[in-house]
């Protein structure tokens, strides 16, 4: 039923163990996996001073580095267990849209992804992106805790 799986990674503890629960599932269902990393574009400020505002290409390709480094971890626990595995990354400032775009453009069956739990106040004011995911996607989403 589920052939093609998104996991999505932001690197943390939670998302390793969707990423354990996704190439274990497609190992035994003989899926694929397809990774994905969303590294955050610099946070450009039009109304700094250019003296004292950083670098924002290598602000981005220390991000771009950071987001492959969390899809290696998927590609390496999909090679471990012989899973065919797939990885991007895309830089953008809103996660749950990439996800969502990644999902519909590689035809992937479900999502497995991590929650960070948040309660209360602090989720109303923060925003999850995991809810985001679960309000726009048009697939079943699998998410850990």
């Amino acid at each position: 039923m589920f052939k093609k799986i998104l996991v999505p990674t932001d690197g943390s503890p939670l998302s390793e163990k969707a990423i354990t629960a996704a190439v274990e599932f497609a190992r035994q269902t003989d899926g694929r996996i397809f990774g994905l990393s969303v590294a955050e574009p610099y946070p450009f400020t039009p109304l700094s001073e250019p003296a004292f505002t950083p670098d924002g290409n290598i602000y981005e390709a220390k991000m771009r580095e950071l987001a492959q480094l969390h899809v290696q971890k998927i590609a390496d626990a999909a090679q471990a267990a012989q899973v065919p595995c797939e990885t991007t990354i895309a830089l953008s400032f809103s996660p749950y849209e990439e996800i969502v775009k990644a999902a519909n453009n590689s035809g992937c069956d479900v999502i497995f992804m991590a929650s960070h739990g948040r309660k209360g106040l602090n989720k109303l004011f923060v925003g999850s992106e995991t809810q985001k995911v679960l309000a726009h996607s048009t697939i079943p989403v699998m998410v850990f805790r």
